[in-house]
């Protein structure tokens, strides 16, 4: 989540910082981000079930922490076309965003006892808005927003080097060894009406909660 709402935190300073509008600039580069997001969570939805949940957490935490970083750098950049350029890493960045807490949340349900599956995933969910809280903290005694995206950067790659004695869960193991199974098959959301419809249920009971982190904080 620190990475996730990183931007509207630094929003104002780092386009002001670059000489962009703040309005204009900043709704292009906060849709280029959404639209990585949208992208990402599909295609390495696909991916995840095709090759494991673990291949997607450490390829998506590479993505975004390497746009992060690279998103600090913005200051050294050409002037010229800045704005496409701060958009384009912000793109790449909620591409990686999208996978990593896809295939957390994915991970962390399928290594649980089903009883304990809602508190396992709440609870990742919970410490997770906590990042939100940190990324303002790194702002505001940083003074800095150039540092707010190094430490995002530097954090994820912890993170992602924390992460490697991570085991792929056991369902998934079972998926694997079954042949009945279609696995990353998008056309499965829209070929069955009962499962279309608690998918769409389910992006529903999302979008507040996002609107509401994502948009309006």
């Amino acid at each position: 989540i620190y990475d996730l709402l990183l931007f509207g935190i630094v929003r104002i300073p780092s386009l002001e910082a670059l000489g962009l509008n703040i309005d204009k600039d900043g709704s292009f580069i906060l849709n280029a981000q959404m639209i990585g997001l949208l992208i990402g969570g599909i295609v390495w939805g696909i991916f995840g079930d095709k090759k494991g949940r673990l291949s997607v957490l450490f390829g998506s935490i590479l993505v975004y922490s390497l746009a992060n970083i690279a998103c600090g750098f913005l200051p050294y950049f050409p002037k010229e076309n800045i704005s496409e350029t701060y958009a384009i890493l912000r793109f790449i960045a909620g591409i990686g965003l999208a996978g990593e807490l896809g295939a957390g949340i994915t991970l962390v349900s399928e290594s649980l006892p089903k009883e304990l599956r809602a508190l396992g995933t709440s609870i990742v969910a919970g410490f997770g808005l906590s990042g939100a809280v940190v990324a303002q903290l790194t702002v505001d005694l940083a003074g800095d927003w150039t540092i707010a995206y190094f430490v995002g950067g530097i954090l994820g790659l912890i993170l992602l080097f924390l992460r490697l004695g991570v085991v792929e869960s056991g369902i998934y193991k079972d998926i694997q060894k079954s042949n009945k199974v279609k696995k990353g098959n998008i056309l499965l959301f829209v070929t069955n009406f009962e499962r279309f419809t608690k998918y769409i249920k389910c992006i529903a009971i999302g979008l507040p909660t996002w609107f509401c982190v994502g948009i309006l904080a």
